[in-house]
């Protein structure tokens, strides 16, 4: 006679929505910020970098890709030169994303990593 205990694995997890897994990325951004501000300036000045560059290229290409494609349906002449421009600002995100890995693999190896446009604004902003 053959016993099975039964499972306490709660199943298979449910995938997030596209807006679920924003909320929740731009929360561990700024959820580590808050919780390691002031035990780690470090961690402080990477979590808020991050956070502000990651919040600029996942709203901000949102938004423009949204309206030059908008625009390019609406206007046919601008068309030719928004299209361009939405894909461009349609892949903004994901180069965001790989830049984001490559912060984190240099500060994991010990080096200083400052994101591009926003990094010297984090560091002057953390030192007053």
């Amino acid at each position: 006679m053959s016993y099975e205990q039964p499972s306490t694995s709660p199943g298979p997890a449910q995938p997030l929505t596209p807006a679920e897994e924003r909320k929740w990325a731009m929360l561990s951004h700024l959820i580590i910020y808050l919780v390691y501000k002031e035990s780690s300036r470090f961690v402080a000045f990477h979590s808020l970098q991050a956070l502000i560059f990651q919040s600029i290229c996942w709203f901000g290409g949102s938004v423009f890709a949204v309206a030059s494609g908008f625009l390019s349906g609406i206007i046919p002449g601008i068309g030719l030169v928004c299209l361009p421009l939405t894909c461009i600002f349609a892949v903004l995100p994901v180069v965001a994303l790989v830049y984001g890995v490559v912060g984190g693999i240099h500060t994991n190896q010990g080096q200083d990593f400052k994101y591009w446009l926003v990094g010297d604004w984090v560091q002057s902003a953390l030192s007053t």
